[in-house]
């Protein structure tokens, strides 16, 4: 048996990661990536939550958070929410058409994955 080195792994791991986004992307209905998803599925599992928040949970710039957000603001699947005792303080919270396109985007999930 030939012996694989980590690079050759990892290579291959990559490969097999930007083919499965690729299937994805082709058959999801909105023009978002993996890490939008991830920020929908937490709104819906934790309700509204701060942009900061949402940074720390996924794992990116608060700066990548902002244009993430809005992007899912402009295709309506979030919306921004002011807090009424300080409304410097906003939140996110995902909608009935956010819900849907996570439900569509992980029925393509299970499909391509599993």
């Amino acid at each position: 048996m030939e012996k694989i080195n980590i690079f050759q792994l990892i290579n291959a791991t990559e490969h097999l990661c930007n083919l499965n986004i690729i299937q994805f992307s082709q058959k999801f209905s909105y023009p978002l990536g993996i890490s939008p998803i991830l920020v929908l599925a937490e709104l819906k599992n934790k309700g509204p939550r701060k942009q900061s928040e949402l940074a720390e949970v996924v794992g990116h710039t608060k700066g990548a958070i902002t244009n993430i957000s809005n992007k899912l603001v402009k295709l309506a699947l979030v919306e921004r929410l002011q807090e009424e005792e300080d409304r410097r303080t906003v939140r996110l919270k995902i909608t009935d058409k956010g819900v849907s396109a996570l439900q569509e985007a992980q029925k393509i999930g299970n499909e391509i994955y599993i």
